[in-house]
């Protein structure tokens, strides 16, 4: 049947040609949109706090609304993107960034700027799985989107690397809403070029989709991250204000998961955690994330408050980290192909767990080089555990999946995250606090408030004063570098614990030559363009790729199989026969 296809539908057709990789382009300024915004605000918030004077409570709204959010709404979002269509909702998440971002810029009031923060989240919760989801089906071939999903995890670190230092340089030279302000015309121009070049795809659609287990899956994530939020921030486990979200949020996501073992058309197949690939990808994402979000915020501490830089020379000493991540971003497809998801993921984190060993030698004195070859060794190895770690979680998932197998990727993100910062900070108060126990000349009640952070030892050294006040100081900056070491040294355990878990991942990457969930994953293509019947032949097709399974065409002689007349355009890497 011979059908007009419109010059749109040829341009949004998700593999044409060299078009997908323009796709990627607008879906990488997308996540970079997202990334910045995450880190961006944290150097503003001095100046910030001079101008609107919030409460510490929401001041702390105003940090933590965003990635709350976000965290809680990326699986309903994801699925939602699955049934109505990935790209509708991450049109619709470009519009409400925008919007939000310009309440956001022109905050006068701190309930304002926690409801703008809190819409930027719905909004990155909207565009962060639907840009991944997106990817698999732009990229059906998995040697192409090997590649792609290097550019996409380059594309985040980067953003989360540069967002303090830009945000550094509008604070110093514009105002706090600047950090908000620069959204609005980079959005202005993403909105129509995502809505004219993106193609749409979606799941099956089977059956309704599951509102209630959508909200239950919301708010057990929200309770979760929240009650982790609060240990990180130094909050007694058993007090109420952690205890209850942890818990009413572990009860919700346990019924969650029976919900959706009990519903014939789910919002996310279960099964795909019988997978091992699948779900040690998940657990390396967690454990990656754990051992060293919390580190990053250390170090950073580290560097302003011990080397005495600014937060501009902060963010520019953490540079060779975000270009040693995009090397390996750039360099991962190839590196995945020659040794496999198993010994990459290991190796990564050997490496990574290698840097941090080596920054164990820091001390109390400036060292440039050291600094700079830990945070490459550490960019360079994390970002080889991510980006293989999401490849092999992608490529584990249906197509029709894809929106639910994001979401769970950048939840388990979003929750080592949060876990890494409690952890690894519960890890550097323990260590820090004792050191400030009994310093000669010092007051009790003034050792007590040093013992909660280097920042206020210091406020507390210069109130003091005279000799008792220089004894504190030192004995600060020698027990937080202490701690450092000793922090330093657990998340190099929990990251050889993540080479252990690699081991369960496959050996060698596999790249199945099947045109038929080419077709699958490029719904727009395939119903722009006429198939054609091609007889089935015994045996792997002449142009199969790398891989070690049969085609399924050997699998039943004189099966049919449906092969778009464009396939060998649609980037799939097979030609169409």
């Amino acid at each position: 049947m011979q059908r007009t296809i419109t010059a749109g539908a040829r341009l949004r057709a998700a593999g044409g040609g060299a078009n997908r990789w323009v796709v990627l382009l607008v879906l990488c300024v997308s996540l970079l949109l997202v990334a910045l915004d995450a880190t961006v605000l944290h150097v503003a918030v001095p100046s910030l706090t001079e101008d609107l004077r919030p409460s510490s409570t929401a001041l702390l709204w105003i940090v933590d609304a965003y990635p709350l959010i976000c965290a809680s709404l990326l699986i309903l979002f994801g699925t939602l993107g699955d049934r109505v269509g990935r790209r509708r909702v991450l049109l619709l998440g470009y519009a409400l960034f925008g919007v939000a971002s310009a309440v956001a810029a022109l905050a006068t009031a701190p309930e304002v700027l926690i409801g703008a923060r809190a819409l930027l989240g719905v909004g990155g919760a909207m565009i962060m799985p639907a840009t991944l989801s997106i990817l698999r089906a732009v990229f059906p071939d998995r040697r192409e989107r090997a590649t792609a999903i290097g550019i996409w995890t380059a594309v985040a670190a980067v953003g989360a690397a540069t967002g303090p230092v830009l945000g550094g340089f509008l604070v110093e030279h514009f105002w706090w809403g600047s950090v908000f302000l620069i959204n609005i015309p980079l959005m202005a121009l993403i909105l129509p070029a995502g809505r004219w070049l993106l193609p749409e795809s979606k799941g099956s659609g089977d059956g309704p989709w599951d509102v209630l287990g959508a909200l239950m899956a919301a708010a057990g994530v929200l309770g979760a991250v929240l009650g982790v939020k609060r240990i990180g921030a130094g909050e007694p486990l058993l007090s109420f204000a952690t205890a209850g979200p942890l818990l009413l949020g572990a009860a919700l996501l346990i019924l969650f998961v029976r919900r959706q073992r009990r519903r014939t058309h789910p919002l996310i197949d279960m099964r795909l955690f019988s997978r091992a690939a699948f779900t040690t990808s998940v657990g390396c994402i967690v454990l990656a994330m754990l051992a060293l979000v919390g580190l990053e915020l250390i170090a950073v501490q580290y560097l302003q408050l011990v080397l005495g830089l600014s937060p501009l020379e902060t963010g520019l000493r953490l540079l060779p980290l975000t270009f040693a991540a995009m090397a390996a971003g750039a360099t991962g497809s190839y590196t995945l192909r020659r040794i496999g998801p198993r010994h990459m993921v290991g190796w990564g984190f050997v490496l990574t767990a290698a840097a941090v060993l080596l920054l164990v030698l820091m001390g109390q004195n400036d060292r440039p080089l050291l600094l700079t070859v830990g945070f490459v060794l550490l960019g360079f190895g994390l970002q080889t555990t991510l980006f293989s770690a999401y490849e092999s979680m992608l490529s584990e998932a249906p197509p029709e999946s894809a929106g639910g197998a994001a979401a769970i990727g950048e939840t388990s993100y979003q929750l080592g995250a949060g876990m890494g910062i409690a952890l690894l900070g519960s890890v550097m108060n323990a260590s820090y606090a004792p050191g400030l126990a009994s310093v000669p000349g010092v007051p009790e009640a003034a050792s007590r408030a040093a013992a909660n952070s280097l920042g206020e030892a210091y406020q507390t050294a210069d109130q003091l004063g005279g000799a008792a006040g220089s004894a504190l100081y030192h004995a600060a900056r020698h027990a937080f570098v202490n701690g450092l070491h000793v922090t330093l040294f657990v998340s190099a355990g929990l990251l050889l614990l993540g080479a252990l878990m690699a081991l369960r991942l496959p050996r060698v990457m596999e790249c199945p030559a099947d045109a038929e969930e080419a077709a699958a994953t490029l719904p727009v293509l395939a119903d722009a363009c006429d198939a054609v019947r091609v007889p089935a032949t015994r045996g792997p097709l002449p142009s199969e790729p790398l891989g070690r399974g049969r085609h399924p065409a050997g699998e039943a002689a004189g099966r049919e199989r449906f092969v778009p007349e464009h396939a060998e355009r649609a980037g799939s890497g097979h030609a169409a026969r």
